[in-house]
């Protein structure tokens, strides 16, 4: 089985409320998306690592992110494009033919467990396309203009994360559909959901946040602090 993982960190995080892309905020003295790289290195079980940072921020993320802190021979950097899937499929263009999986993993979760790779590919390698997800823990309201409209079954409900993984040719062909049609979803496991195919879940880890706000880069601290008082990583 060759794997490879795509990093898209090439958002802005505007809701953090810093004049720096969020991916190079400091989480216990360390650039959030070392974290990141670095947890998709200690899995090993990668013969690819291809990294999508925003236009004209190559620099930014060589000096700040891969010389400090990764080996530079195991890190691929492609420019992101307008959109995430957009820079998904950047990395895309830079995998070998011979890649037999691919997992897209957010650039702004830093706290991902090898285990939650491991399970994600080995589901794709048996049914084509797998995400890592948690039942939600509060019951969710349907909102429309500030009147609840309906509550559905908190049973039925789970909060996706990533790592997503799928079978890399399947994930190409709907990703040049999208191209083609001008089609954007919101992650690549709805790009399948929307051109047919079944996606199958595996479940993640509550750790395993995504940095969005200033309080998540608080919680995303103590995290780090907690694994290492207690040597678990």
């Amino acid at each position: 089985m060759g794997a490879a993982v795509i990093v898209p960190a090439a958002g802005r995080g505007l809701r953090v409320g810093k004049n720096i892309n969020k991916q190079y905020l400091h989480l216990c003295g360390k650039p959030l998306l070392a974290h990141t790289l670095g947890a998709c290195l200690a899995s090993q079980l990668f013969s690819a690592i291809i990294v999508a940072v925003t236009p004209g921020e190559e620099a930014l993320f060589h000096r700040d992110v891969l010389l400090p802190w990764l080996p530079q021979d195991k890190i691929t950097l492609v420019t992101g494009g307008k959109e995430r899937q957009d820079s998904v499929y950047n990395g895309l263009q830079a995998l070998s033919a011979d890649t037999d999986l691919v997992c897209i993993h957010d650039g702004a979760r830093p706290l991902v467990r090898p285990s939650s790779f491991c399970s994600c590919l080995g589901k794709a390698e048996e049914h084509g396309a797998a995400i890592t997800a948690v039942p939600v823990k509060d019951t969710i309201k349907i909102v429309r203009a500030n009147q609840v409209i309906s509550t559905p079954q908190r049973e039925t409900l789970w909060a996706v994360q990533t790592p997503q993984a799928f079978r890399f040719d399947l994930l190409v062909d709907v990703h040049r559909l999208a191209q083609s049609e001008n089609y954007y979803a919101t992650d690549d496991a709805a790009l399948l959901e929307h051109y047919g195919h079944v996606v199958w879940v595996v479940v993640g880890d509550y750790e395993n946040i995504k940095v969005t706000t200033p309080e998540d880069l608080l919680v995303a601290e103590a995290l780090i602090r907690g694994r290492a008082a207690c040597g678990s990583g």
